[in-house]
């Protein structure tokens, strides 16, 4: 799904102009970024591999109360650094990983990290059709590519098409990644 995080991250930079690409991709996997650690320390794992193949114990990042704390933490710096509106939009994309996730992964995101208390696992598991995820997300990325494009040709319409390529070639490059499990 990082893909359609991007494609997220895109949109919200066609309405943001004044924040920086680089904080809002960085926002949009944000819980990727923490997890990376985790898992490479084995607080963190993945059962199995392929594109939505896996089910993520990843019960700290990605837990919802994790996800909040996460994006709280982000939004306050981000405040702290680009502004208060900047960092209340930086802390909703950032938990905007864990709705997204929602949508995608098996049961396997818990309410209390460490899924404290054994409480339910959530999930819509749209991963079980592997195809219908590919399409969903490859949309979600070339609805936010197209808005990114539309407004930066409003903005400067001589380096639009450069910045259009250039996230559409970024765009492909992560969707392929994202579907062959790297």
């Amino acid at each position: 799904m990082i893909a359609g995080h991007f494609g997220l991250a895109a949109a919200v930079k066609a309405g943001r102009p004044a924040i920086p690409v680089w904080t809002l991709m960085l926002g949009t996997a944000w819980l990727d970024v923490v997890f990376v650690p985790l898992y490479l320390s084995g607080v963190e794992t993945i059962d199995g591999d392929g594109y939505g193949g896996g089910v993520i114990h990843a019960d700290y990042t990605h837990s919802l109360v994790g996800a909040l704390v996460l994006a709280a933490l982000f939004g306050a710096v981000a405040a702290s650094r680009l502004g208060r509106e900047a960092g209340l939009v930086l802390g909703g994309v950032v938990f905007s990983h864990w709705l997204l996730d929602l949508v995608v992964h098996r049961p396997d995101l818990p309410i209390l990290p460490g899924n404290a208390g054994d409480l339910p696992t959530f999930g819509f598991g749209l991963w079980r059709l592997p195809a219908v995820s590919a399409v969903v997300e490859l949309l979600m990325l070339a609805i936010g590519i197209g808005l990114y494009w539309r407004a930066a040709a409003k903005r400067d319409p001589k380096r639009a098409r450069a910045l259009g390529l250039s996230a559409a070639a970024f765009g492909v490059v992560t969707l392929a990644a994202d579907l062959l499990g790297v």
